[in-house]
């Protein structure tokens, strides 16, 4: 089964290439609630070799597979063991993108989960909540008092 990639920026990546696709738990703030959602996302080799050194991570599991299984075009494709109740992460078609070309520089980080498996013994936390929608807002009292010689020419 071929799948067609319709971006023209993606003439390097082919409907084969590997790639993971992880599951993990993040947090919406609405109105002053903090609601649970669980996000599908791909795992850059980078972020994927870090994660098996037992670090804390909001990620569930992760599938290795390819690209044409998880996208149709721009349409991305629920991995199968994968929750229907679980949403895509934003701009989820560039970032599967990006995340193949890093298993392309990095071919031992396909080692780690071997094509067609899931990995679910990470060290699942959710003490620091990743909350997707956090604004940082910038007050006066935010900044930084100077002493008062800092701007002189002595």
């Amino acid at each position: 089964m071929t799948t067609a990639i319709s971006d023209q920026n993606t003439a390097d990546l082919a409907a084969d290439d590997y790639v993971v696709i992880g599951l993990a738990t993040c947090f919406i703030k609405e109105d002053g609630e903090v609601y649970q959602v669980e996000v599908i996302e791909p795992i850059p080799s980078a972020s994927l070799e870090a994660l098996m050194k037992d670090i804390p991570t909001s990620y569930k599991l992760a599938c290795a597979t390819t690209l044409g299984a998880v996208l149709d075009g721009d349409t991305p494709l629920l991995p199968p063991g994968f929750p229907t109740s679980a949403q895509f992460g934003e701009e989820f078609a560039q970032r599967v993108f990006a995340a193949v070309r890093t298993y392309k520089r990095t071919e031992s980080s396909k080692n780690l989960i071997p094509l067609g498996t899931t990995y679910t013994d990470f060290k699942y936390s959710i003490e620091r909540k990743r909350v997707l929608n956090a604004a940082r807002v910038v007050n006066k009292e935010d900044n930084v008092k100077q002493h008062s010689h800092t701007h002189k020419v002595l």
